[in-house]
């Protein structure tokens, strides 16, 4: 049996794979979990793929995919309720898993802040619900609105069936005028068992879980039936306010509490990381008898002047964190491996089971990875940690985390069949019969037929069409599928889209008329398609589904060029490794060298090219706002840090001058538009004098931004 390669042990190659892989079975995850309320794998190993992930991309900062699990927060709202952009973002916490963790995230907030080991620091501990996450917004005491997370920036409007929970106060006496609520929607276990022994004798499926039967139950689209489930809510925190409720966190619960919300009662303020362990190791132990469904323990700084200071990461608040408890296994026959080619043209294996109840799911697939996962040698034919050397008819222990498809995380070298063979991973294409290539230090070995693959269209066409990029409503993946295969309304990029309504205006066989369609059906896809003649310049480059560029890191190359003029104009002019328009893509922070071959490689083929000018021709792409904010002196200017601060740590200054609008760079250079140098500042501060670049102390760029 094998174990994982410890991240320190990783080579570069490696670490790239492994970030890969592990991109690959957290956006599956995200999917199942927060769109289909079905979740496929514990939240314990969701988290541990979470956990690796950031360790990885920790050591090798250059590694990071555009398309990084850390940088996304759930997954985007599913179709049939009205959609509710959140004022302030929802974000997910990042996790801890042992104690040493714990006493990093303390010591980690002491070095952000500049406080020595025994400076005073509070936190509260609570435990973390396993429930559906909820946004309540009142105005002037009435609740106008209730939402779900969704991907943290859009979800779903849910306030006719939030209005039906009892723990939800429809009118609130003395709170501020504006007040936003955020907490956890749950079931508690006897009321789920009750609900699912109504199901049961009514004929009707039951539910998995308690989670499940939350989610499900505040997202019908009949209130009423909402109103029939027992549903419950726990407060935790807020969004957008008008004044403050509190100076601290566990004031401002109990200011929620007084207002009529139902807070944890078993939230407690801890001094420090001994007494939040300890705490921790209560809650554990009462975890059985509860009631209710808890994930862990979240531990958040009290001084909310101090979560101010230390605000956010792209998808978390550097002041929290969740504790999680141990993760959930089962050990089930692994069947048959299948091969799944993706838009990118990867080979995925995908491992079937012998269906087996995990933690309340039942698990039936699992993420196989890639060849070398499978054979537990690499392409030079070493033995590498985190393979596994798996066969067909192999006992295979599985982890289950919350989102995500599962992981085998084991084999059982002593139930494995006589005749088990190793699996011979295909080398040729199984939808195309193409060549499948893998080239140096790529984990995934991929098919070389590119468009004329037809999986390959297929996904390509799915992703355009998908919620993060086009969202074309009636276009889902089965129609792109029936389109794609349809001779006379032949759907085989995106541009036939848009020209889908005049080719079936000029076909004798309309649409409206096919199996599956009707006139108004086939009315309204034409409608949602001309709606999206107009798009978003971030949500176009997504869409174009250009590998290693996801939904942040096209939302990070829209903003830096913020017209599709400015961008497809930089593309076209930039070569790899050379020239103005290439050095200024690798400047953008968050670019890396792998993400800029891959964008310009793209606008420099000549089949993708111009599959991209067909379909830009139906467009009018709408101009990007700047990152940060607009209004501010330092908005849009480059700005490096060099010596040493002494009002405030170097990432505390890098993150307020991002939140301005300011972009931050590493190095001088003639772009620099504005040098900060304290004491020590060297050859940073020499060279920007030799490029006449201006240069102030600390005390001049506080005062500058307002902040001294």
């Amino acid at each position: 049996m094998t174990g994982q390669k410890d991240v320190e042990a990783l080579t570069e190659d490696e670490a790239r794979a492994e970030l890969a892989r592990l991109a690959q079975a957290i956006v599956q995850a995200d999917a199942a979990y927060h769109q289909k309320d079905a979740p496929e794998i514990s939240d314990a190993a969701y988290d541990a793929l979470k956990q690796r992930n950031a360790a990885i991309e920790t050591r090798f900062p250059d590694l990071k995919r555009a398309d990084s699990p850390s940088e996304r927060v759930g997954a985007a709202p599913v179709e049939g309720f009205a959609k509710v952009r959140h004022e302030r973002r929802m974000l997910s916490l990042g996790n801890a898993f042992a104690a040493e963790e714990v006493a990093e995230f303390d010591a980690r907030i002491r070095r952000y802040l500049g406080l020595s080991d025994d400076a005073p620091l509070a936190y509260t501990a609570e435990p973390k619900i396993d429930g559906l996450s909820l946004s309540l917004r009142y105005e002037n005491g009435e609740l106008i609105q209730a939402a779900t997370r969704g991907d943290g920036g859009t979800g779903e409007n849910v306030t006719a069936n939030a209005r039906t929970i009892d723990d939800i106060p429809t009118r609130l006496e003395g709170a501020p005028d504006v007040l936003e609520v955020r907490g956890e929607v749950y079931m508690a276990h006897a009321d789920f068992e009750a609900l699912n022994a109504r199901q049961e004798a009514a004929g009707e499926k039951r539910f998995a879980n308690p989670r499940n039967a939350a989610a499900g139950s505040l997202r019908q689209l009949d209130s009423a039936v909402t109103a029939r489930r027992p549903l419950k809510f726990f407060a935790y925190g807020w969004g957008v306010l008008s004044a403050p409720l509190a100076d601290t966190q566990m004031g401002a619960l109990q200011r929620l509490k007084t207002l009529g919300f139902v807070i944890n009662p078993l939230t407690e303020l801890c001094d420090g990381p001994d007494r939040l362990l300890a705490h921790y190791a209560e809650i554990e132990q009462r975890r059985a008898t509860l009631g209710y469904d808890i994930d862990g323990v979240v531990y958040k700084v009290n001084d909310l002047a101090l979560q101010d200071r230390l605000g956010f990461r792209s998808t978390t608040p550097r002041w929290a964190i969740a504790h999680k408890f141990p993760a959930e296994l089962a050990w089930t026959r692994l069947e048959r491996i299948e091969i799944q080619v993706g838009r990118t043209g990867a080979l995925s294996p995908v491992a079937r089971l012998t269906p087996v109840t995990v933690g309340g799911v039942v698990v039936s697939n699992a993420t196989l990875h890639n060849e070398d996962y499978i054979a537990g040698r690499d392409a030079r034919g070493q033995q590498i940690r985190d393979g596994k050397d798996i066969r067909e008819g192999d006992w295979v222990q599985v982890y289950r985390a919350g989102d995500v498809i599962p992981k085998v995380a084991d084999v059982d070298l002593s139930k494995r069949p006589d005749d088990a063979r190793p699996y011979a991973f295909p080398t040729v294409c199984p939808e195309c019969g193409s060549e499948a290539i893998r080239e140096e230090g790529d984990a995934a070995r991929r098919c070389s037929g590119g468009l004329i693959c037809p999986a390959q269209a297929v996904e390509k066409l799915k992703h355009f069409v998908s919620r993060g990029a086009f969202d074309i409503e009636g276009l889902g993946a089965k129609q792109v599928e029936a389109f794609y295969r349809d001779d006379t309304l032949a759907i085989r990029e995106p541009a036939d889209i848009f020209t889908l309504q005049a080719r079936d205006a000029a076909n004798l066989a309309k649409l409206k008329n096919r199996d599956g369609w009707g006139e108004k059906s086939a009315a309204n896809l034409f409608a949602a398609i001309d709606a999206r003649r107009t798009i978003p310049l971030d949500r176009l480059i997504f869409a174009l589904g250009i590998r290693h560029v996801g939904e942040s890191a096209a939302d990070l190359l829209a903003r830096n060029y913020r017209t599709w003029q400015a961008f497809e104009t930089a593309m076209t002019a930039a070569r790899v490794g050379e020239g103005p328009e290439w050095e200024y893509l690798l400047s953008i922070d968050g670019v890396g060298a792998v993400m800029a071959e891959s964008v310009v490689t793209t606008f420099h083929q000549a089949a993708e090219r111009a599959s991209i000018d067909r379909l830009v021709e139906h467009l009018t792409v709408e101009e990007a706002a700047p990152r940060g904010q607009v209004d501010s002196p330092v908005a849009g200017k480059t700005v490096v840090f060099t010596g040493t601060l002494e009002k405030m740590t170097r990432a505390e200054a890098k993150a307020r001058a991002e939140a301005l609008g300011a972009k931050v760079s590493g190095s001088v250079s003639k772009k620099t538009d504005l040098v900060i140098a304290g004491p020590g500042a060297g050859s940073k501060g020499k060279k920007a004098a030799e490029l006449g670049v201006e240069i102030i102390d600390e005390d001049a760029w506080l005062r500058l931004i307002g902040a001294a």
